[in-house]
């Protein structure tokens, strides 16, 4: 068979189009694809800034931003450029050898944050289950703990592999999994009294609690952020007893919240913490960072064949340095309060519908009252057919998760095509 030949039949099995875009069926994909996702009846085939387009040729505006992932929306020049030089020069190695973007990323991280060491990994959830495995590796062979524990927060979301669904304080994500693995507890967020009561109960006899693992504010469990003073007791409750601090800034960080970190809104730093989702901007990367006292892990404890490759860290890398060339932080910070001051309007303009807003940044939750009928997920298909895009956060929060770079033009578009939205859902 001629390479001509090969070539065409290759197109021909992927439905190919003449314009070089994948054809499309729904009801091939159901047939084909495993049905672990509830998916909205819309494909996207195209991105630009903080737009994507169907396959109808219908645009949306994007403030999902691959839940909470495109950095800096669609399509931007610097990763364009970055992604096509990377490509065309060396793509993948493995850790068997000395990989300089890895290195050049890792020192990056090390600069901006209070980390002295970093492993690649591919996504959040292997962050954390890396962060979980340094915890237990800590409490062994620095502490002498035979059992180690790890205190997790209710309404928490982590991650799902079996450890880290484990981690997650949701019996929705865990039910049908059993058994799950051994070696967790949870408490209330931001509840200090329970935490301080729980450690004292596992550590009444021999210590057992090796990490205290929780988000900054969280996304999944309904936009909830960390509260400021039970951070800080909790960081002297750390040191004092030896337990370590993992924060997961799977979510929260890059940027997110307004600072680089989550943490930082909170005025403590961690032991542990883990990052992906808007590191590569979504390109898959994820990344455990560490202090060097808690960096036990030596060779053949941890490993990743995909983690830390060349073109990852080249658009990590690129993610980062963009991030302060276009002055971000500034921009999230703006249009962070621009976002709520708006939604805080449609609070008072639906009361018996919407009961608060809270976030941080561009990460914001429209909250529903709870005594109402209607569902978030009500106002995101609303909001969809406004063309807008939106996330769910549970049933009763609707996520605001737009680019970093979003403008301030494009923000007022959200909020005119969420209030569309909102006199749909009320009138229905």
């Amino acid at each position: 068979m001629s390479l001509k030949t090969l070539v065409q039949n290759s197109l021909k099995s992927l439905s190919v189009t003449s314009n070089g875009s994948v054809a499309f069926s729904p009801t091939q994909f159901d047939a084909d694809v495993m049905t672990t996702y509830g998916r909205f009846p819309i494909a996207l085939t195209k991105g630009r800034g903080c737009f994507v387009w169907d396959n109808e040729g219908r645009r949306y505006l994007d403030f999902v931003a691959g839940i909470a992932t495109c950095t800096l929306g669609h399509a931007h020049p610097a990763m364009v450029e970055a992604v096509t030089r990377q490509i065309q020069t060396l793509h993948h190695v493995s850790n068997l050898y000395y990989v300089p973007e890895q290195g050049a990323l890792a020192h990056w991280l090390v600069e901006h944050s209070c980390a002295d060491k970093v492993f690649f990994c591919n996504s959040g959830a292997e962050a954390n289950e890396g962060a979980i495995k340094l915890a237990r590796k800590y409490a062994h062979t620095q502490r002498g703990i035979a059992n180690p524990l790890i205190i997790t927060a209710q309404a928490s979301f982590h991650g799902r592999t079996l450890a880290t669904v484990t981690a997650t304080g949701q019996p929705k994500y865990q039910k049908n999994f059993d058994p799950l693995m051994p070696g967790f507890a949870y408490v209330p967020y931001n509840d200090i009294a329970a935490l301080e009561a729980l450690v004292d109960e596992l550590d009444a006899e021999t210590p057992q609690v090796a990490a205290i693992m929780l988000e900054a504010l969280q996304g999944e469990g309904g936009v909830c952020p960390g509260d400021v003073a039970y951070f800080q007791r909790l960081r002297q409750l750390c040191d004092q007893k030896g337990i370590l601090l993992i924060l997961d800034e799977v979510q929260v960080g890059m940027g997110r919240t307004g600072t680089l970190w989550g943490f930082e809104n909170l005025g403590i730093e961690p032991d542990i913490f883990t990052s992906a989702k808007g590191l590569g901007g979504g390109i898959p990367i994820g990344a455990l960072l560490c202090k060097a006292a808690c960096a036990v892990f030596e060779p053949g404890d941890h490993a990743s064949t995909f983690g830390g490759n060349p073109f990852a860290c080249r658009v990590g890398l690129t993610v980062c340095e963009t991030l302060e060339a276009e002055n971000l932080l500034s921009n999230v910070k703006q249009r962070g309060e621009q976002l709520r001051v708006g939604l805080q309007r449609l609070v008072q303009q639906y009361p018996t519908l919407l009961a608060q807003v809270r976030g941080w940044g561009l990460i914001n939750g429209l909250v529903l009252q709870p005594e109402t009928a209607i569902k978030s997920v009500d106002i995101v298909k609303a909001a969809m057919g406004e063309g807008l895009l939106l996330v769910p956060a549970g049933p009763q929060v609707v996520r605001f998760v737009p680019p970093l770079n979003v403008s301030a033009d494009e923000v007022q578009q959200a909020l005119n095509g969420v209030e569309k939205a909102l006199a749909v859902v009320s009138q229905a």
